[in-house]
């Protein structure tokens, strides 16, 4: 969500940058013999100062974008990064239990029959939550 809304704010200030630079463009426009700077149908008449108001704020709202649109990368970039790494803790934790299961079986084919789960084994299940802390 943040990466769209810096997306479209980047966007619309370069596109209001773009327009009022090569829509204002020759003498006729000139803003110090009493032509006009226009963006969009909106004529803004005065100095130049307020032109370069303009100018910093489509700037900053630029850059205000850049910012989001960072920050909403960043942000996929962790969640991947996180993704990745939870899938390899669940794939050494697949391995570790198809070792102990392997290694139950091959107890069980050297005893000459099942084998007797102790409540140390991966396979026990004597209390649903684990061992307990005192005895009753």
């Amino acid at each position: 969500m943040i990466l769209i809304l810096g997306l479209i704010i980047l966007i619309a200030a370069m596109i209001i940058g773009v327009v009022g630079v090569f829509g204002n463009m020759g003498t006729d426009h000139a803003l110090g013999t009493g032509g006009d700077f226009s963006i969009f149908g909106y004529h803004v008449m005065g100095s130049t100062g307020s032109v370069f108001l303009a100018g910093v704020v489509v700037g900053g709202a630029a850059l205000l974008g850049l910012t989001l649109v960072m920050l909403g990368v960043r942000r996929s970039a962790r969640a991947r990064r996180g993704v990745a790494v939870s899938r390899r803790e669940a794939a050494v934790v697949d391995r570790e239990r198809d070792d102990l299961i392997k290694q139950r079986d091959i107890a069980r084919a050297e005893a000459g029959g099942p084998v007797a789960d102790t409540p140390d084994t991966p396979g026990s299940r004597r209390h649903w939550f684990g061992h307990r802390t005192a005895p009753r």
